[in-house]
């Protein structure tokens, strides 16, 4: 009796400590959680590593009096050829910037050859490296400017280009998880059938999303890592989507517990002790993933991987501790109008994926040839996938930016608006500036501020900005500058500086992420063939989602290229996130294997019985994937179109058909050279009492 007491005292009292100590973090991590949108740097200069030229010219150039220039374009364009009339009007606009900020040098017009634009280019040390002073320049400078009757007027430049991008961000954080959060509550709602239900689990991401911020913030302060606003839009997503999906896996066995136990937290003891083990693989096999991301040359790449790994351990963390606690105390109730009573047993319901395992298995062999051809198929599109994106074509809705920068490219042929920065060393800066003056493809080149040893000189290419020949001009110009000490950079130089760190990112990273992961599953299930196959149907789903991005981004979505890092960050999720599912499926597979089940028998009955759950679980991980193609960044909706596909393609293609008549026939190979492998092996399970969880009823 006095055991029982001692239990039921636990019982009330546990739930109640585990939400108090919640509260207290959540309260303390608050202030921090707010700041987390400030640290985040979304300038071209911190995504690249610290090796490129284009980065050590940045750093130099912000060192300059003044600090870091902010330059911008003022465009004035008519159709058919501006008036004496717009002259003066642009006169005087920028006679008025000029007197209102402190500019560089005086502004001076340079004519288009039809005379139908008139260009300013405007610079100003004032705004310095504050990105904040900086955004104020620029929406200063456009309330001056103004065109009437015809006359446009645009203010283009990297100035303006970056605070159109950083307004982008900024909407970024709030969008992304208010429609998160409603892609999620709709379909648990779905899922759960119940009015109150669904609230639970969402609340919990909610508190795991608010930790997370503030983890962030606080691994960027004691560590430096570098946040960006992609990285921090994925981390909402990763929390709340794999959150979800840890909570449908235990609220399923919880359901199906308390069918068994009269007490609540009896239940969840038990459902904790089932499916924790394999939720705790699962999510370290993601976190493992990411953290491979620490070996990028980019310092975007290299920052998302701590990043994403605090965003899945505050999920894990939260879905382990303060869901089952808040259950507990609410008891059954929650679970109205479906209430699973003690003693009850589930409604008998025909099972569609026991349908499909049973269909496939009759001919095993021509259903794994299938899938496996319908996917090499699908990867075929990867030929259809357009060159790396160019920042014209990097919205989805044009800013101001990039319109002014288009009307440049087009009215002046003969020389590009967008200088390349060379920061030389002070006493060899006349050498620089005659180098760059005859090297092939410059159009004009000036010197400009120095300091603390440095002179800055800007060259013009003939060439637009991103074009082939403005490459070969700037590759030309490191050539033939190679030796002096000096560095090569702005914009453009940037943006070749991160497509070649981006390729040597993904040569080293992929390969790092499959022996991660290898090892992680061959530990987990003891063998090594079952790893094999389940890296090698994710790779296959990775191959197959690009191919599928290469039929749609430009004959469908009109996009005009695709961004560089879309290769790499899809891979590491889609091998992290599908192998996430495969390990339930191949965890009760094992289970089923070792309580003496034939290979068959087992694959069927692990798919029927995760099937529900796993499927439940990657649609909700899929929606929060596809809520990224709702921003008005390209790369963003690249990125989460592909790993949305991928997710339900691995979900309901390749764990139902591939994997399980892979196992199917392999029969006892597919767990060599563990003792599943052999015939003799007895059947005993090794873990009592732990099954995957049923499907959601």
């Amino acid at each position: 009796m006095g055991a029982v007491r001692t239990r039921a005292g636990r019982g009330r009292a546990v739930p109640w400590v585990v939400v108090g100590l919640w509260l207290a973090a959540l309260v303390l991590a608050g202030p921090l959680a707010g700041k987390f949108s400030e640290v985040q740097q979304n300038r071209a200069a911190d995504y690249l590593p610290d090796s490129a030229d284009s980065t050590q010219a940045a750093r130099i150039q912000a060192q300059l009096p003044g600090g870091e220039a902010t330059e911008l374009v003022l465009v004035y364009h008519r159709d058919g050829g501006l008036t004496g009339a717009d002259r003066q009007t642009a006169a005087a606009q920028v006679a008025e910037v000029e007197s209102t900020y402190e500019l560089v040098d005086e502004p001076r017009g340079v004519p288009s050859e039809d005379g139908s634009t008139l260009m300013f280019p405007v610079s100003s040390t004032g705004p310095g490296q504050d990105e904040k002073a900086r955004d104020a320049f620029v929406d200063g400078v456009r309330e001056i400017v103004g065109g009437t009757g015809g006359l446009s007027v645009e203010v283009g430049g990297d100035g303006a280009l970056q605070t159109d991008l950083l307004k982008v961000y900024e909407t970024v954080d709030g969008t992304l998880l208010y429609a998160t959060l409603g892609v999620v509550t709709v379909l648990l709602v779905l899922i759960y059938r119940s009015p109150f239900l669904w609230l639970v689990p969402l609340t919990v991401a909610g508190a795991a999303a608010g930790l997370a911020m503030a983890a962030g913030y606080g691994v960027h302060k004691l560590f430096d890592v570098t946040i960006t606003g992609q990285s921090g839009g994925i981390m909402t997503v990763l929390v709340l989507g794999a959150g979800t999906d840890y909570a449908l896996l235990l609220v399923s066995r919880y359901r199906e517990e308390l069918r068994r136990h009269e007490r609540p937290y009896d239940a969840m003891r038990v459902a904790l002790r089932g499916c924790g083990p394999a939720i705790l693989a699962s999510s370290g096999t993601v976190a493992a993933g990411l953290l491979c991301l620490l070996a990028a040359d980019l310092n975007s790449s290299s920052g998302m991987g701590p990043v994403g790994m605090i965003g899945v351990l505050a999920a894990l963390v939260a879905m382990t501790t303060l869901l089952p606690a808040v259950l507990v105390l609410l008891g059954r109730r929650v679970f109205w109008p479906l209430i699973p009573a003690f003693g009850s047993e589930p409604g008998a319901r025909r099972s569609l994926f026991a349908a499909m395992g049973t269909s496939a298995a009759r001919r095993p062999a021509a259903v794994l040839a299938g899938a496996a051809v319908l996917l090499g198929t699908l990867a075929l599109g990867t030929l259809n996938l357009t060159g790396d994106l160019k920042q014209e074509d990097a919205f989805t809705d044009r800013p101001e930016s990039i319109t002014a920068m288009l009307t440049l490219a087009e009215k002046y042929p003969g020389r590009s608006s967008r200088p390349v920065t060379v920061m030389a060393p002070a006493g060899r800066a006349g050498t620089v500036l005659e180098t760059a003056r005859t090297t092939d493809g410059v159009a004009d080149a000036a010197t400009g501020r120095s300091g603390g040893g440095w002179t800055e000189v800007s060259v013009f290419p003939v060439a637009a900005p991103e074009s082939p020949g403005e490459t070969r001009t700037i590759e030309a110009l490191r050539d033939r500058l190679d030796g002096q000490g000096s560095y090569v950079g702005g914009p453009s130089a940037q943006r070749l500086d991160l497509a070649a760190a981006e390729s040597r990112d993904r040569s080293v990273i992929v390969p790092l992420v499959l022996a991660a992961v290898f090892v992680i599953l061959t530990v987990l299930l003891r063998s090594l063939v079952a790893p094999l196959l389940l890296l090698g149907a994710v790779v296959a789903v990775w191959g197959a989602t690009l191919g599928i991005g290469g039929l749609v981004f430009e004959p469908l979505f009109g996009f005009a290229g695709t961004d560089p890092g879309l290769g790499l960050l899809s891979f590491v999720f889609l091998v992290a996130l599908g192998v996430d599912y495969g390990i339930f499926l191949m965890h009760r597979m094992r289970e089923e294997s070792l309580a003496g089940a034939e290979p068959e028998a087992a694959a069927l009955t692990a798919l029927r019985t995760t099937g529900g759950v796993i499927a439940s679980a990657g649609v909700v991980l899929a929606a929060t994937f596809a809520v990224l193609t709702t921003l008005p960044l390209v790369g963003m909706v690249e990125l989460g179109f592909v790993i949305a596909v991928g997710v339900l393609l691995d979900t309901f293609l390749v764990r139902t058909y591939l994997v399980t008549t892979a196992s199917v026939l392999l029969r006892r190979w597919m767990w060599w050279p563990g003792r599943l492998s052999r015939p003799a092996a007895k059947p005993v399970r090794e873990e009592k009492g732990e099954r995957d969880p049923e499907p959601v009823r």
